[in-house]
């Protein structure tokens, strides 16, 4: 057993909350099944997160900022196209891991619709992923801010898209098809950038 007084504890505690919502499903969470998950005491669950929402909102936590720094590892140069599809496609279930990452974000923002809690986290990071987006339209040459705004919201709703039908529908469409489709749609907004 893990030591309930070390933050390697918590993360694996936040680690096995994820394997749980990948493997189970989100209505499955409860400290029990994430304490044998952890193979840590219920105790030590409780010591790091207070209540069940304190360890549901670590966890989205956790997935959020994976993402984050998986699109801001992503280098841009001059080719802005290039940039934008390749931040694009961190956000799309084409692996394993983003596959995983998918599904607990799809329970996530379901269960946001009914935890205001989860709600402003969800604001937040797709308020975030919105303006990052909508400067890459604006770095693009894009000239009308709201068209930029626009764009960014209309790729972002698609990669939403393509991932909760990936995930849920047995990984159709296929990870070249998705790449595909978020080419065909970037290329069309930068194709007018007036």
């Amino acid at each position: 057993m893990a030591e309930k007084s070390t933050p390697a504890a918590a993360a694996s505690i936040v680690d096995a909350t994820l394997r749980v919502v990948t493997d189970r499903g989100l209505d499955r969470v409860t400290v029990r099944e994430v304490a044998a998950e952890a193979s840590v005491a219920i105790g030590t669950v409780q010591h790091w997160f207070r209540t069940k929402d304190d360890l549901i909102v670590a966890a989205f936590t956790a997935v959020v900022t994976g993402i984050r720094e998986r699109v801001d590892a992503v280098e841009l140069g001059d080719d802005v196209r290039g940039d934008l599809i390749g931040a694009l496609t961190q956000l799309l279930p084409l692996d394993d891991r983003r596959r995983d990452e998918a599904r607990v974000q799809l329970a996530f923002a379901a269960r946001a619709a009914v935890s205001p809690t989860l709600a402003h986290l969800q604001r937040e990071v797709l308020g975030e992923v919105r303006a990052a987006l909508t400067q890459a339209f604006v770095r693009a040459g894009v000239t009308d801010r709201q068209r930029c705004a626009d764009a960014a919201a209309s790729v972002l709703a698609l990669v939403d898209g393509l991932a909760m039908h990936a995930v849920s529908s047995g990984d159709r469409p296929r990870a070249v098809d998705q790449l595909r489709m978020v080419t065909l749609v970037v290329d069309g907004l930068l194709a007018d950038r007036g």
